[in-house]
């Protein structure tokens, strides 16, 4: 799988996570703080191919991450796992200290399997880079009683349903199939396939043969990609959150200023991820990207992420990706900035925390 296919399929994770959600149940006393961790001067970070988790690979091979860990005396080992779902796993089993996932798996992998987790970057979101294509159909109206081909449990289902939704419809208006993101197109180009929910390169793929009645970019800043990292971890070494978010940024920064340096870094980045500089300006301009930390800072401590976090939680939870232990989509706590919680208070399993990136908007890093 190449590009945004690497990040979406969670089905074996949500397996992962139903065989380690014993912390996902109601607590009857407040759950202790999360266990004191020794400091430690070595890190490893996981990431799969994506859009916009490119710079991470960038910025390790241009230098400026080891520049950022040498400023803060630690070392970073940037680990590339070709599977998108491995990485999380290896992640919430403990074996890497942080990996670039998204909003829902974040909370449906290490934090439903009662691993602290906290997203230190607010990296983007989806803007358009998944949509639901009709091969009759005109718009979103046209779906009700229609079977519909697409990776069940998945970011894509997510967005069927809010499309539904906004549409006032639910979805148990329509039936769904499951198939890969590997046979996905093949399956639209047959004559019983009418309709699928896809995700970049795959979408532009079935767009030629149909129309795209709804996309991401409709719902914006609700299918997130984050860095992550243990809470744990973070807390005993805040160097390891100066020395990410010190490198990601500059090297955000250099892609959007422009002239021959910027495009240089794109073109690399391209080729990090297997494919040429035109197909990967075009995943660009469907990914929002937080090139600015005060931009990112702003929403994460806005109004708007509670929401979208709540829209995210209650899908989740609908699923069952809470695992079998959980009896209310308030098992898992969500922390936002101003001490606001969605969920169990005594449960807080992700975190949103935007202090270093705020550091970075500041210049003190």
């Amino acid at each position: 799988m190449t590009s945004l296919a690497i990040r979406k399929t969670i089905q074996a994770a949500a397996l992962a996570s139903m065989l380690l959600v014993a912390a996902c149940g109601k607590k009857e006393e407040a759950a202790p703080a999360p266990a004191a961790e020794k400091p430690k001067t070595e890190f490893n970070i996981g990431w799969s191919i994506y859009a916009g988790w490119m710079p991470w690979p960038y910025a390790e091979k241009s230098g400026i991450l080891k520049k950022w860990a040498d400023k803060y005396g630690i070392k970073v080992n940037l680990i590339q796992v070709n599977d998108y779902v491995e990485s999380v796993n290896q992640y919430t089993a403990g074996k890497l200290d942080g990996v670039a996932v998204t909003n829902m798996d974040a909370l449906t992998i290490p934090a439903a399997g009662g691993k602290d987790t906290t997203a230190l970057i607010m990296g983007d979101y989806s803007n358009g880079n998944d949509g639901i294509v009709m091969k009759a159909g005109k718009a979103v109206g046209d779906l009700k009683g229609q079977t519909i081909n697409l990776v069940e449990l998945s970011v894509s289902h997510y967005l069927l349903a809010r499309a539904l939704e906004l549409n006032g419809m639910k979805l148990a208006d329509v039936k769904t199939v499951n198939t890969s993101d590997a046979d996905i197109v093949s399956a639209f180009a047959t004559a019983g396939v009418k309709t699928v929910v896809t995700w970049n390169p795959q979408l532009a793929e079935v767009k030629k043969s149909g129309t795209e009645v709804f996309d991401s970019s409709k719902i914006p800043n609700e299918i997130q990609d984050l860095m992550s990292v243990s809470t744990e971890t973070l807390k005993a070494n805040p160097a390891l959150g100066k020395a990410l978010v010190g490198a990601w940024f500059e090297t955000l920064a250099l892609m959007q200023k422009g002239g021959p340096e910027s495009e240089a870094a794109i073109a690399e980045m391209a080729k990090l991820s297997g494919t040429d500089v035109a197909t990967y300006k075009a995943q660009l301009k469907t990914t929002f990207l937080y090139y600015k930390p005060a931009d990112a800072v702003a929403y994460v401590t806005g109004a708007d992420i509670a929401k979208h976090e709540d829209l995210v939680r209650q899908f989740s939870f609908s699923k069952g990706l809470f695992g079998p232990n959980a009896t209310s989509v308030d098992a898992i706590g969500i922390e936002l900035p101003g001490g606001k919680v969605l969920g169990d208070k005594t449960n807080v399993k992700l975190r949103f925390d935007p202090t270093y990136m705020k550091m970075a908007a500041d210049g003190t890093l």
